[in-house]
């Protein structure tokens, strides 16, 4: 099966996936991909879009309805939930609109709004208008960068293994440093 018919076959509900599981890794992939004509750029938006509002009302949902036995049973969350709250305290409901831009505290984020009472409905409107600025940020600039690359290189299809495979041992890298950090602080807990 080629890389093409992959995509074709499964790439967007991998997509959708990424961005509720993780977020901008999965997006610049895809907005690479985009460039080379295996998406629809403005397809990839809106699934990034739909994947990371679904991921962050899920989440203010359970902050919601279950946010201080959850935090009670997983003492780790404790200092990302505390610092997301500073943030909340600090920035209030520009919060909701920005948080998918700040390391650390994109899960974090709508679970402690939905822990503080925050309104559903003001956060709903909140996260669509900062699913939308987020997803279409990040992958019209890993769009421009790919073409940016393109005028450079000439045609990136050539590279594309080596792309494709750095962004994966990137995203693997990253997520194996993540683990490892957890389970350090589990250790010394």
């Amino acid at each position: 099966m080629s890389l093409e018919s992959l995509l074709q076959a499964y790439g967007y509900p991998i997509l959708f996936a990424g961005t509720f599981i993780e977020g901008e890794t999965p997006l610049l992939l895809a907005g690479f991909l985009a460039h080379q004509g295996y998406f629809a750029l403005h397809t990839v938006i809106g699934v990034a879009f739909l994947g990371s509002f679904s991921a962050d009302q899920l989440f203010f949902f359970l902050g919601r309805t279950r946010g201080r036995p959850l935090l009670a049973r997983h003492p780790r969350w404790h200092a990302r939930a505390e610092r997301a709250e500073r943030f909340f305290a600090r920035y209030g409901a520009a919060m909701a609109l920005g948080f998918r831009f700040a390391y650390g505290l994109r899960t974090v984020s709508p679970f402690v709004m939905g822990m503080s009472g925050f309104s559903p409905t003001r956060f709903a409107i909140l996260n669509l208008f900062g699913g939308v600025l987020w997803s279409a940020s990040i992958a019209l600039i890993a769009y421009h960068s790919t073409r940016l690359a393109s005028s450079l290189l000439g045609d990136l299809r050539r590279y594309e293994p080596v792309i494709l495979g750095g962004l994966l041992l990137s995203s693997a890298a990253v997520w194996l440093i993540y683990l490892v950090r957890r389970h350090r602080a589990t250790a010394r807990s």
